[in-house]
Formats: C-alpha cells, sequence, structure tokens
C-alpha cells in the first residue's frame, strides 16, 4: 500500500514541476519546501501565533500568565533552535519569534493586571 501511495505522490510530483518555472522548481525541491514537514510545521504553528493575538481583545482576568509565559518562553527557545538546525528554517523562526512576541506582550499585560489589583487592595486596607 505504502509503495502505490509513493508513487501516486511521485506521479503527481512529476505533474506539477513540469508546470513550475525554473525559480520556483527550486523552491519547490528545496530541503525546507513544501515538500516537507520544515514547510507545514510552520503553517501550522502559525495557528498559536493568530490565536495568541486574538486574546489581545479578551480581557485581562480571562488570560492565564501560565499559559501566556510558556508561550512566550517556547517561542524565544525555538526561535534560535530554527537557526541551528539545518537546513536553517526562517519561515519557523519568524513564526516562533512572533509567537514569542505575542506571550511576552500577554504576560506583560496579565503582570501589570495582578500588579494594579495588589495596589487597589493596598489603598482599600488603607481605608
Amino acid at each position: 500500500m505504502a509503495v502505490a501511495l509513493r508513487r501516486v505522490a511521485q506521479r503527481w510530483d512529476l505533474k506539477i514541476q513540469s508546470k513550475l518555472s525554473p525559480a520556483m522548481k527550486t523552491k519547490w525541491n528545496h530541503p525546507a519546501g513544501p515538500k516537507t514537514i520544515h514547510f507545514w510545521c510552520p503553517v501550522c504553528k502559525w495557528g498559536l501565533v493568530f490565536a495568541g493575538m486574538s486574546d489581545l481583545a479578551r480581557p485581562v482576568e480571562s488570560l492565564s500568565l501560565n499559559q501566556s509565559l510558556s508561550l512566550a518562553v517556547t517561542g524565544t527557545i525555538w526561535a534560535r533552535y530554527c537557526l541551528v538546525i539545518i537546513p536553517k528554517n526562517y519561515f519557523l523562526c519568524s513564526c516562533n519569534v512572533f509567537l514569542g512576541i505575542t506571550g511576552f506582550l500577554q504576560t506583560a499585560r496579565v503582570l501589570n493586571h495582578q500588579y494594579k489589583q495588589g495596589k487597589e487592595v493596598e489603598v482599600e486596607s488603607e481605608v
């Protein structure tokens, strides 16, 4: 079964390549091109970035500090890793950079809210 699927995929690949320009063929056959996980991983991971960006519209009370911080740290660590692996995956690196930025923004929002809540409690206890 796997052999048959591989042959079908190779036929489709040859049909697609016959219609591409030479410049597009090099991109199509690149080690981090659309025929590899190096391409599809960042495509799917952008969903996390968009979800984090949509959380900017949510009220701060409903955000999780742990989740926001984990997105920030994950984005930062994996952005560095994308530049170390072979082939270097700049597409995945850009995705992780934006994931880290989004996570740090959300973390800052949550911490700022918690800080303001603490000050409000202090003011109420002094009165």
